[in-house]
C-alpha cells in the first residue's frame, strides 16, 4: 500500500487533503502538534477508509522535531509516495512591531520545513521514478503582504524551478495556491475577515479536489476558484506598484 505523508494534518485544508488520500486509498502518516487531535483524526479516518494511519507528533519550529519527520521521509525501506507539504500559520502585525520569534517561527515552518522534507523525499522518489509533492502556498506569494507573501513566495518558487528540473522524471510537484479558504487560519492568527464578501470564501472540499487533478495532471500551479484565477492574473501581471498597495491594503483590514 502507498504512503502518503501530511502536515499540519489536523484542520483545514491538512485534515481534508488526509480524508482525500484515505478515500484514494494511501496509509497515511499524519504531522501535526496537537497529540489529542492526531489521535483523534487518526481513529476516524482508519475506521472510515480502513486505511492504516500513523501519527507523528512533532512542532515543526523545533529542529529536534523537524528532524524525526525528515527521516522518516528519507527511509527507503517504506517510501513515501505523496508529500503535502501544508503547516503554517500567520502574524497578524506589521513587521515593524512584531515579535522577532514570531518572525522566526513563521519562516521555520512555511519555509524551512517543508524545503527540509522535499529535500529529504525527492531523491528517493527520482531513483523510484514515482511520487508527488504539493506545497501548500498562497496567492498571496504574487502580492506584498509581510512575512506571510515572502514566505509563502518562496515555496511557490520553488516549486516552479523544481518542476522543471524533474520534467523528465514521473515525479510531479505542484504548489497549491488557495484565496481565502475556511479554515482555522484567519482565527488563530487574530485576523479580522467580517468585511469580506461571501463569495471570495472557498471550501477546503473545492481547494484540495482541485489540487489534487492539478498535481496529478502535471500542473505546476493549482489555483482553486474563478474569482481567484482572476485576482492572481492581476497580481502577477499587473504593474507592482498597484499590486503593493492592494496587497499592503488588504493586510492592514485584516489587522
Amino acid at each position: 500500500m502507498a504512503i502518503a505523508l501530511v502536515t499540519g494534518a489536523t484542520a483545514g485544508i491538512g485534515a481534508q487533503y488526509a480524508r482525500l488520500l484515505a478515500k484514494e486509498g494511501f496509509d497515511l502518516i499524519l504531522v501535526a502538534r496537537d497529540k489529542k487531535r492526531l489521535g483523534s483524526t487518526a481513529k476516524s479516518l482508519s475506521k472510515e477508509f480502513g486505511v492504516k494511519v500513523e501519527v507523528l507528533p512533532a512542532d515543526l519550529t523545533k529542529p529536534v522535531q523537524l528532524e524525526k519527520v525528515r527521516k522518516r521521509l528519507s527511509d527507503t525501506k517504506k517510501p513515501i509516495e505523496v508529500l503535502i507539504n501544508n503547516a503554517g500559520f500567520g502574524i497578524n502585525k506589521s513587521f515593524l512591531i512584531s515579535n522577532l520569534s514570531d518572525e522566526q517561527g513563521l519562516l521555520d515552518v512555511l519555509v524551512t520545513a517543508p524545503m527540509r522534507l522535499t529535500h529529504a523525499v525527492l531523491p528517493i522518489m527520482k531513483q523510484r521514478n514515482s511520487g508527488i509533492i504539493v506545497n501548500v502556498s498562497s496567492v498571496a506569494s504574487w502580492i506584498a503582504g509581510g512575512s506571510y507573501s515572502a514566505a509563502k513566495s518562496y515555496l511557490t518558487v520553488l516549486t516552479e524551478s523544481l518542476h522543471i528540473e524533474l520534467r523528465s522524471t514521473k515525479v510531479k510537484i505542484s504548489a497549491l495556491c488557495p484565496g481565502f479558504t475556511r479554515t482555522e487560519f484567519h482565527q488563530r492568527g487574530g485576523m479580522k475577515m467580517n468585511g469580506l464578501p461571501n463569495f471570495m470564501w472557498l471550501s477546503t472540499e473545492k481547494v484540495v479536489s482541485k489540487s489534487w487533478r492539478d498535481v496529478n495532471a502535471g500542473k505546476v500551479i493549482s489555483i482553486p476558484g474563478w474569482q481567484y484565477l482572476i485576482l492572481s492574473g492581476i497580481s502577477r501581471f499587473g504593474p507592482r506598484p498597484m499590486v503593493r498597495r492592494i496587497g499592503m491594503n488588504v493586510r492592514r483590514k485584516q489587522r
